[in-house]
């Protein structure tokens, strides 16, 4: 049976929400389970939101961190809640669609298990690296990775995740190798790239924008169609020499090989 999810890619509607209010929906609170920790872009997302649909529909909405195993755990956990309509999964493409083909385990699926209420946000990437790095622009960066496969290492917020396929699209495009290592979340990912730990990362432009205008980071390419208003100075990668690395539609059939390379890396 159907349970309750909202997809983190577009504008938030209300229109599944307030026809079951009707039948006395809700009458106690409602949990939100996030599949990735405090303070990513899903997370943020869901905080969001949880208070207008608390003003709108007079209930708390409370936000549930549940992360790992790409999002899995928080997705087997509403797929084998109650289908009540009180725990929601509020899900990116990668807890959604990917993980379960990555991790080659259907503890759930998409079109089964869950029903989508609403998108909530569309959030284009960026690519980022820590300033030290001697690379200031992304062809340079792909030399580097060329010039010494497996040497850098780029923080993904898990297998899965749209970032980590972004990462595993430019590689395939463009040959060059580097190391992925896999964390439990952005926020995390995030902190270790500050630190240094890690050379650089795929992160949501809403995330970055502010450790990119501080200088604390630095961007080389954004996976939109044109540059964003909020990075003017940052090319598109079609601008800096790589088309093809822009959202692909979940049902894509180029997604199958970077899946199945993704699967790789996942284990």
């Amino acid at each position: 049976m159907n349970r309750t999810a909202l997809r983190a890619c577009a504008t938030v509607a209300l229109t599944v929400l307030t026809s079951m209010a009707h039948a006395a929906w809700p009458d106690k609170p409602v949990k939100i389970v996030v599949p990735y920790p405090p303070g990513g872009n899903v997370d943020v997302a869901a905080r969001l939101i949880a208070p207008g649909l608390q003003a709108a529909l007079g209930q708390p909405f409370i936000v549930e961190n549940k992360p790992g195993a790409g999002g899995m755990i928080a997705g087997e956990q509403v797929a084998r809640s109650e289908p009540d309509g009180y725990t929601l999964f509020m899900a990116a493409n990668g807890p959604l669609l990917f993980s379960p083909l990555i991790f080659k385990r259907e503890a759930y699926k998409w079109d089964r298990d869950f029903a989508p209420i609403s998108s909530v946000s569309y959030t284009p990437l960026v690519l980022q690296v820590r300033p030290e790095l001697k690379a200031k622009n992304l062809e340079e960066l792909l030399a580097l990775a060329k010039k010494e496969p497996g040497k850098l290492n780029m923080a993904s917020p898990g297998a899965g995740t749209t970032n980590h396929l972004v990462s595993e699209l430019l590689q395939s495009l463009t040959g060059a190798r580097w190391t992925t290592a896999q964390y439990k979340g952005n926020a995390p990912a995030t902190t270790d790239l500050l630190g240094g730990q890690v050379d650089f990362n795929f992160d949501q432009i809403s995330v970055a924008l502010p450790y990119v205008k501080e200088g604390r980071l630095r961007a080389l390419a954004v996976t939109t169609a044109k540059r964003v208003p909020s990075m003017p100075d940052v090319p598109t990668f079609a601008e800096a020499g790589v088309p093809g690395t822009r959202y692909l539609a979940a049902e894509d059939a180029r997604w199958t090989p970077i899946i199945k390379r993704a699967g790789i890396t996942a284990n």
